[in-house]
């Protein structure tokens, strides 16, 4: 990203409350678009919401409506992420500088245990997409790449013997989505986000191709297009390591419709192992199960 429009997104972390995370997305930011009247998107980690969320009233007062600090203000901002969302509020329609932004605030805690255990799988899904991160303070580039690593595992699953980067990307990008009632009538957007940031996915999951293409799991071969042409092994045994890197939430899930067995891990750990009985029978498990957590 271009010093000068990092400068620029940067700047709006000075009218809020400190962050221990932000990252932003948002379609004005791809390489390739040309609109850049669009909304950017925020999230914005803070270690206590409900501290953040009073200093922030009391910043921004004009920005808020007198009947939200009425009904509680920033308690009732929290206790409606928590108990009816799924971890993060975000307030919409936000002007800044003459730009458009909307921004989500959610707790660390949450914010990790969404990347390792995709139990609510939304901000999870996000960050397996493209973003930009403006602060770091706790190294959660590093947390995120067991997300990523989840992400392609998933994606791989379902996917036949032959195909290519994009269709690998597109998939990825289909997991956050499935189950979502505003993609029944939008399948190639999926397609359409991977083209518009085809560089950035590759980016973002080289080392964990190059990761699997070492175990064997998979083979990566130049297409001349830009556009590797990816074979991968559907054996069992792989599809069993596969399902060994979705995150424990997904796994036990799978465990409860398709059965369970005990197994001594190499650090003498019993640890609870999904039943497998073919390829196709994992990535339908799995994506029942993702369906349904996102449509929760």
């Amino acid at each position: 990203m271009e010093n000068e429009k990092r400068a620029e997104l940067v700047s709006f972390l000075k009218a809020v409350p400190s962050v221990e995370f932000c990252c932003v997305y948002g379609s004005t930011l791809h390489p390739n678009n040309k609109d850049k009247s669009a909304m950017v998107d925020y999230v914005l980690g803070v270690s206590d919401p409900l501290q953040w969320h009073s200093r922030n009233l009391k910043m921004n007062a004009d920005h808020y409506a007198s009947w939200l600090r009425l009904l509680g203000g920033a308690k009732l901002i929290t206790q409606i992420a928590d108990e009816i969302g799924v971890g993060v509020h975000f307030n919409p329609f936000v002007t800044w500088n003459d730009k458009m932004l909307k921004y989500g605030v959610v707790g660390m805690h949450d914010l990790v245990q969404d990347m390792l255990n995709w139990e609510r799988f939304y901000l999870s899904g996000r960050l397996q997409k493209p973003v930009h991160i403006l602060v770091d303070n706790l190294d959660m580039a590093n947390t995120n790449s067991v997300n990523l690593r989840a992400a392609l595992s998933a994606a791989l699953l379902p996917l036949p013997s032959k195909f290519t980067e994009e269709d690998l990307f597109a998939k990825i990008c289909s997991l956050s989505y499935m189950g979502d009632l505003r993609m029944l009538f939008a399948e190639d957007k999926n397609k359409k986000i991977v083209q518009g940031q085809f560089d950035l996915f590759h980016l973002m999951y080289k080392p964990f191709l190059e990761e699997y293409e070492a175990k064997d799991f998979l083979r990566v071969s130049s297409s001349g297009t830009g556009h590797a042409n990816i074979s991968q092994d559907c054996g069992l045994p792989v599809t069993c390591s596969l399902v060994s890197s979705l995150p424990p939430a997904i796994r036990s899930q799978m465990g409860m419709k398709l059965g369970e067995k005990k197994r001594i891990s190499s650090t003498s750990r019993a640890i609870n192992e999904v039943i497998i009985g073919s390829r196709e029978e994992a990535a339908k498990c799995m994506q029942k199960v993702l369906r349904r957590t996102v449509m929760v």
